[in-house]
């Protein structure tokens, strides 16, 4: 007995709150509307960005080598590393050009006591003018040697003549290298460029001294430079121009020979739907999409849209979207599809 009055206890407890229940507004069993901030779409002038591809080289690269045949000797650096201007890379093995110097030293030496003895016999005139002008000629031919000799055992020594980062080390000690054969390369990359291909149909949109974007996956960083550099011949196999865009390297993390997607600010202007970066949104999918207000309904739909270029806070939409629809710009983290909103 006891069981089956305890069962009717709680039957009717579940249908008095069931009743309380369905005597509520339905409005109270909805969801709350969300307030968020709107922005009607107007078409706004853009600058024509020209997307291309580009590499990176040094602002001013120098390949060197020695001015004398020999043997290497000595390399003080490897490639990769740091040279300031001046210092030494590699040295030759200096006894030939040595023992070179020391015969001049000598022969002028003997040409220089037979050239003051004549001299003081000219001075006499105990000797023709044919002889004085011989030994005059041989002091000057062994003073030209000795200078000579000179500078072939200071060239034994290689050093750099801009500062920079090593590229290229083409020899080892050991090696026996011939006279002005490249052997190092050395690139100054304070700044740098980066070369890139225009085509022809884009070249009268750009300008010197007009703005580029950057981006270097290797380093994934995003610079901004200027083009400095506009071909004048087109390359023949494309059709395309040369054009080099400089920029600042700090921490010269940028290296010649990395590969740069280039974004050059055209001096073209187009009017294009653009909506607030802050706007759009992503899916798991990583596809882009949008609110849309509906002002009647005062509810929210999800829109898919494609991006396009970006210029300061706003992004391009190139297709989506209409002129005088409304999006929602605050808030719309809130949102699901078909959300209630507040529209402000």
């Amino acid at each position: 007995m006891k069981s089956k009055y305890a069962f009717l206890f709680f039957l009717s407890i579940i249908i008095v709150i069931t009743g309380c229940n369905a005597g509520k507004p339905a409005a109270e069993n909805a969801a709350n509307p969300v307030p968020v901030l709107t922005q009607r779409i107007n078409k706004v002038a853009f600058n024509k960005e020209i997307a291309v591809s580009g590499s990176i080289e040094g602002r001013k690269t120098v390949k060197l080598g020695f001015m004398v045949a020999g043997k290497v000797n000595y390399i003080a650096v490897e490639e990769g590393a740091m040279i300031g201007a001046g210092q030494l890379l590699a040295s030759l093995d200096p006894e030939n050009y040595r023992i070179a110097k020391e015969m001049a030293d000598a022969n002028l030496t003997q040409v220089q006591d037979e050239y003051d003895r004549l001299s003081i016999m000219h001075g006499r005139k105990s000797i023709s003018e044919g002889d004085y002008a011989k030994i005059s000629n041989a002091l000057k031919l062994a003073k030209a040697q000795q200078r000579l000799q000179i500078k072939n055992l200071s060239d034994t020594k290689l050093y750099a003549p801009i500062k920079g980062v090593l590229l290229k080390k083409g020899a080892e000690a050991g090696e026996i290298i011939a006279a002005g054969m490249p052997l190092f390369v050395i690139s100054d990359i304070d700044t740098v460029k980066v070369n890139a291909s225009i085509p022809e149909t884009d070249l009268n949109e750009i300008k010197i001294g007009g703005e580029a974007r950057i981006f270097i996956s290797s380093v994934d960083s995003t610079l901004t430079g200027k083009v400095v550099e506009i071909g004048s011949v087109s390359e023949p196999a494309t059709r395309a121009f040369n054009v080099k865009i400089e920029l600042r390297n700090p921490g010269l993390k940028v290296r010649p020979g990395m590969t740069a997607e280039v974004k050059i600010t055209s001096a073209k202007k187009m009017e294009v739907i653009a909506v607030p970066g802050e706007a759009v949104l992503r899916d798991l999918d990583n596809s882009a999409y949008v609110f849309v207000a509906d002002e009647k309904k005062k509810q929210a739909f999800k829109r898919k849209v494609s991006l396009g270029q970006m210029a300061g806070n706003n992004i391009e939409i190139a297709s989506g979207l209409n002129v005088n629809e409304i999006i929602v710009a605050g808030g719309q983290h809130k949102l699901n599809d078909g959300s209630a909103i507040i529209l402000k």
